[in-house]
């Protein structure tokens, strides 16, 4: 039978993450696999199925299974206990030069940066921004509305709220709700981190956040925040239970398939950007094509082909 290279599929077509903490990670029978090295028992992850893969405090990754989730389009992102600090991900952005050419002239251009930061701040509170406001005004507005939405969650939810208080450096020093918080946005994080990548675009460009890492990423997941994530670590706080943010995760996870979020997020990006009203950079002239022609993908536009 003849080898059939493996490539990416498209992020809507996938499940959102997984998180994989105390185990090794290698590639067994072409698989992703889990190893416990003390039991000697054996998990495999369909990998090319899952959007991101969230590797906590405790995992060892091989050569061989960083490349088997760089061919397949997964994001490996290496984070901290209950995935509240990134340390690492396991792809760079950018992929696609015409689309970072693209985000950075929108991020560059004062008035087409206003009109984008316009256009996020509309589709997170379903109102157009004030007019005749700045990208400072508008972060002012919104900071000031998400205060207001965090106590009236608290309030139906009966949870007592003294505001958003954690520290990343020592989890268990927040409270429950807090943990719950941080839990959930992390999640979010990620797959909406894996969508921008998957799209062609820099992480780091953002609009409304900016000089971050991720400030893309945090544009974007705060749009569908408050729709999808925040409320579920509100609803599990009220339960307070032992381990919060295992039960976040898979309510997250539960959110995401419910709320679509897999086929919404690289829309929402291309419609975000779509506001500065200007068209994506065309190819130069004498560009000149790779002279290894890269095979064709069924995946995203960001997503790197099967090719090794």
């Amino acid at each position: 039978m003849a080898f059939l290279p493996l490539k990416p599929i498209p992020i809507k077509d996938r499940n959102s993450m997984i998180f994989i903490g105390m185990g090794r990670i290698d590639v067994r029978d072409g698989a992703f696999a889990v190893i416990d090295e003390v039991n000697g028992e054996r998990m495999l992850i369909p990998v090319g199925s899952v959007v991101c893969i969230m590797l906590e405090p405790g995992t060892r990754v091989s050569h061989a299974a960083v490349k088997l989730a760089a061919t397949t389009g997964t994001l490996l992102i290496w984070v901290g206990e209950a995935g509240v600090r990134l340390y690492s991900a396991g792809q760079p952005g950018g992929a696609r030069s015409d689309k970072l050419l693209y985000q950075a002239k929108l991020a560059l251009d004062e008035d087409l940066r206003l009109k984008v930061v316009r256009k996020m701040f509309e589709l997170r509170f379903g109102e157009p921004a004030p007019e005749r406001r700045s990208v400072d005004q508008l972060r002012g507005i919104e900071g000031t509305r998400v205060r207001k939405t965090y106590e009236l969650l608290a309030k139906q939810y009966q949870i007592s709220w003294q505001g958003r208080r954690y520290d990343p450096k020592d989890w268990d020093r927040g409270d429950v709700i807090n943990q719950c918080i941080s839990a959930a946005t992390s999640c979010l994080y990620g797959v909406t981190e894996a969508a921008v990548l998957a799209a062609g675009y820099a992480p780091a460009i953002g609009f409304l956040h900016t000089g971050k890492p991720l400030s893309f990423v945090y544009d974007i997941a705060d749009i569908i925040k408050f729709d999808t994530v925040v409320p579920v670590a509100f609803k599990i706080a009220k339960r307070r239970p032992q381990s919060p943010d295992r039960e976040v995760r898979i309510a997250c996870r539960e959110s995401f398939r419910k709320n679509k979020v897999l086929q919404r997020l690289i829309p929402l990006i291309e419609e975000v950007l779509a506001a500065g009203e200007i068209k994506p950079p065309e190819p130069y002239e004498d560009a000149q094509p790779p002279a290894i022609p890269e095979p064709e993908s069924i995946g995203d536009e960001g997503h790197r082909s099967g090719g090794s």
